[in-house]
Protein backbone atom coordinates (compact mmCIF):
# COMPACT_ATOMS: atom_id res chain seq x y z
CA UNK A 1 0.00 0.00 0.00
CA UNK A 2 1.39 3.61 -0.91
CA UNK A 3 1.91 5.99 1.48
CA UNK A 4 -0.96 8.37 -0.21
CA UNK A 5 -3.68 5.06 0.30
CA UNK A 6 -2.31 4.76 4.21
CA UNK A 7 -2.86 8.54 4.77
CA UNK A 8 -5.79 8.70 2.81
CA UNK A 9 -7.03 5.38 4.81
CA UNK A 10 -6.02 7.14 7.89
CA UNK A 11 -8.10 10.03 7.85
CA UNK A 12 -10.99 8.55 6.32
CA UNK A 13 -11.19 6.06 9.41
CA UNK A 14 -10.14 9.59 11.25
CA UNK A 15 -13.56 11.23 10.25
CA UNK A 16 -15.61 8.14 10.54
CA UNK A 17 -14.76 7.53 14.32
CA UNK A 18 -15.00 11.53 15.10
CA UNK A 19 -18.75 11.46 13.42
CA UNK A 20 -19.85 8.69 15.94
CA UNK A 21 -21.22 10.23 19.19
CA UNK A 22 -19.54 9.51 22.41
CA UNK A 23 -22.07 7.45 24.27
CA UNK A 24 -21.67 7.71 27.88
CA UNK A 25 -17.85 9.30 27.72
CA UNK A 26 -17.87 12.32 29.58
CA UNK A 27 -14.94 13.34 31.44
CA UNK A 28 -15.70 13.78 34.76
CA UNK A 29 -16.49 10.33 35.67
CA UNK A 30 -18.99 8.48 38.89
CA UNK A 31 -17.42 9.57 41.94
CA UNK A 32 -15.69 12.44 40.75
CA UNK A 33 -16.55 15.77 42.97
CA UNK A 34 -18.68 18.50 40.60
CA UNK A 35 -17.35 21.84 40.48
CA UNK A 36 -19.37 24.36 42.11
CA UNK A 37 -20.59 27.47 40.43
CA UNK A 38 -23.00 30.10 40.72
CA UNK A 39 -24.52 31.25 36.98
CA UNK A 40 -27.16 34.03 35.70
CA UNK A 41 -30.56 31.28 35.20
CA UNK A 42 -33.91 32.17 34.62
CA UNK A 43 -37.19 29.83 35.37
CA UNK A 44 -40.40 30.69 33.51
CA UNK A 45 -38.60 33.75 31.87
CA UNK A 46 -38.32 35.59 35.56
CA UNK A 47 -33.96 35.81 35.78
CA UNK A 48 -32.18 35.06 39.48
CA UNK A 49 -28.94 33.39 40.59
CA UNK A 50 -28.38 29.98 40.24
CA UNK A 51 -25.48 28.33 42.99
CA UNK A 52 -25.14 24.73 42.63
CA UNK A 53 -24.33 24.51 46.46
CA UNK A 54 -27.43 25.83 47.32
CA UNK A 55 -29.41 23.99 45.26
CA UNK A 56 -27.77 20.79 46.26
CA UNK A 57 -28.71 21.90 49.63
CA UNK A 58 -32.29 20.88 48.95
CA UNK A 59 -31.34 17.30 47.62
CA UNK A 60 -29.61 15.53 44.43
CA UNK A 61 -29.29 17.31 41.24
CA UNK A 62 -29.71 16.79 37.52
CA UNK A 63 -27.88 19.20 35.45
CA UNK A 64 -27.56 18.95 32.32
CA UNK A 65 -25.55 20.47 29.41
CA UNK A 66 -26.75 21.46 26.25
CA UNK A 67 -25.34 23.07 22.86
CA UNK A 68 -27.78 25.50 22.33
CA UNK A 69 -31.32 27.20 22.75
CA UNK A 70 -33.51 26.79 20.19
CA UNK A 71 -32.01 24.28 18.26
CA UNK A 72 -33.98 21.17 17.50
CA UNK A 73 -31.85 18.67 19.44
CA UNK A 74 -31.85 20.85 22.64
CA UNK A 75 -35.48 21.68 21.98
CA UNK A 76 -35.87 18.52 22.21
CA UNK A 77 -33.98 17.71 25.07
CA UNK A 78 -36.34 20.50 26.77
CA UNK A 79 -39.47 19.13 26.27
CA UNK A 80 -38.26 15.88 27.87
CA UNK A 81 -36.90 17.30 30.80
CA UNK A 82 -39.85 19.39 31.45
CA UNK A 83 -42.43 16.10 30.88
CA UNK A 84 -40.20 14.27 33.69
CA UNK A 85 -39.61 17.33 36.05
CA UNK A 86 -42.38 16.59 38.33
CA UNK A 87 -41.21 12.73 38.54
CA UNK A 88 -37.55 13.85 39.52
CA UNK A 89 -38.98 16.31 42.12
CA UNK A 90 -40.59 13.55 43.97
CA UNK A 91 -38.13 11.52 44.21
CA UNK A 92 -36.65 14.82 45.79
CA UNK A 93 -34.29 15.79 42.73
CA UNK A 94 -34.33 19.49 40.67
CA UNK A 95 -33.25 19.73 37.07
CA UNK A 96 -30.77 22.69 35.76
CA UNK A 97 -30.00 23.61 32.28
CA UNK A 98 -27.37 24.98 31.20
CA UNK A 99 -25.62 26.34 27.87
CA UNK A 100 -23.16 28.14 26.76
CA UNK A 101 -25.40 31.06 25.62
CA UNK A 102 -26.21 34.18 27.02
CA UNK A 103 -29.27 35.30 29.27
CA UNK A 104 -32.07 37.26 27.62
CA UNK A 105 -32.07 34.11 25.12
CA UNK A 106 -32.32 31.16 28.27
CA UNK A 107 -35.39 33.27 29.97
CA UNK A 108 -36.93 32.71 26.33
CA UNK A 109 -36.28 29.50 26.57
CA UNK A 110 -36.99 28.20 29.92
CA UNK A 111 -40.11 29.85 29.52
CA UNK A 112 -41.64 28.16 26.06
CA UNK A 113 -39.17 25.35 25.81
CA UNK A 114 -38.55 24.12 29.06
CA UNK A 115 -42.27 25.37 30.29
CA UNK A 116 -41.50 27.04 32.86
CA UNK A 117 -40.85 23.57 34.63
CA UNK A 118 -36.93 23.94 35.40
CA UNK A 119 -34.03 26.32 35.70
CA UNK A 120 -31.61 27.07 33.15
CA UNK A 121 -28.37 29.15 33.53
CA UNK A 122 -26.33 30.81 30.82
CA UNK A 123 -22.90 29.94 31.10
CA UNK A 124 -20.89 32.36 28.66
CA UNK A 125 -17.88 31.22 26.93
CA UNK A 126 -18.93 27.67 28.66
CA UNK A 127 -16.33 28.76 31.76
CA UNK A 128 -18.81 26.01 33.14
CA UNK A 129 -18.54 23.13 30.84
CA UNK A 130 -14.50 23.40 30.58
CA UNK A 131 -14.77 22.68 34.39
CA UNK A 132 -17.24 19.50 33.52
CA UNK A 133 -15.17 18.77 30.82
CA UNK A 134 -18.16 18.74 28.31
CA UNK A 135 -17.41 21.11 25.91
CA UNK A 136 -17.37 21.01 21.90
CA UNK A 137 -16.18 23.45 19.43
CA UNK A 138 -19.21 25.73 17.19
CA UNK A 139 -19.00 27.56 14.13
CA UNK A 140 -16.26 30.20 14.74
CA UNK A 141 -14.11 28.40 17.01
CA UNK A 142 -16.91 29.47 19.65
CA UNK A 143 -16.92 26.85 22.73
CA UNK A 144 -20.18 24.97 23.53
CA UNK A 145 -21.36 22.96 25.62
CA UNK A 146 -21.68 19.12 24.62
CA UNK A 147 -24.97 17.13 25.59
CA UNK A 148 -24.27 15.56 28.91
CA UNK A 149 -26.23 15.18 31.60
CA UNK A 150 -24.70 14.48 35.62
CA UNK A 151 -26.76 13.49 38.36
CA UNK A 152 -25.03 14.99 41.39
CA UNK A 153 -26.13 13.54 44.90
CA UNK A 154 -26.04 16.06 47.60
CA UNK A 155 -22.60 16.06 48.77
CA UNK A 156 -21.63 17.07 45.44
CA UNK A 157 -20.71 13.22 44.17
CA UNK A 158 -21.47 12.82 40.82
CA UNK A 159 -23.65 9.94 40.17
CA UNK A 160 -23.97 9.65 36.57
CA UNK A 161 -22.22 10.84 34.12
CA UNK A 162 -23.37 10.80 30.38
CA UNK A 163 -23.13 11.97 27.34
CA UNK A 164 -24.93 11.31 23.70
CA UNK A 165 -25.32 14.01 20.86
CA UNK A 166 -28.95 12.60 20.94
CA UNK A 167 -30.81 13.35 23.43
CA UNK A 168 -33.50 10.70 24.09
CA UNK A 169 -31.91 8.95 26.54
CA UNK A 170 -30.72 11.42 28.84
CA UNK A 171 -34.26 11.81 30.30
CA UNK A 172 -34.30 7.14 31.28
CA UNK A 173 -30.59 7.54 32.45
CA UNK A 174 -30.57 10.09 34.99
CA UNK A 175 -33.93 9.11 35.80
CA UNK A 176 -32.58 5.45 36.25
CA UNK A 177 -29.22 7.18 38.92
CA UNK A 178 -32.05 9.22 40.32
CA UNK A 179 -34.39 6.31 41.70
CA UNK A 180 -31.24 3.97 43.02
CA UNK A 181 -29.81 7.38 44.75
CA UNK A 182 -33.64 7.48 46.54
CA UNK A 183 -33.57 3.61 47.15
CA UNK A 184 -30.47 3.66 49.26
CA UNK A 185 -31.46 6.75 51.06
CA UNK A 186 -35.05 6.03 52.51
Amino acid sequence: MTNRKKIGLSLGLGLLLASVPMQGMAALQQGAKAPDFTLNAAQGGKPFSLSLQQVLGKGPVVLYFFPAAFTPGCTIEAHLFAEATSDFNKLGARVIGVTAGNIDRVAEFSKSECRDKFAVAADPGAKVAVKYDTVMQGAGNRMLSDRTSFVIAPDGTILLSYTDRKPQAHIEKTMAAVRAWKAAHR
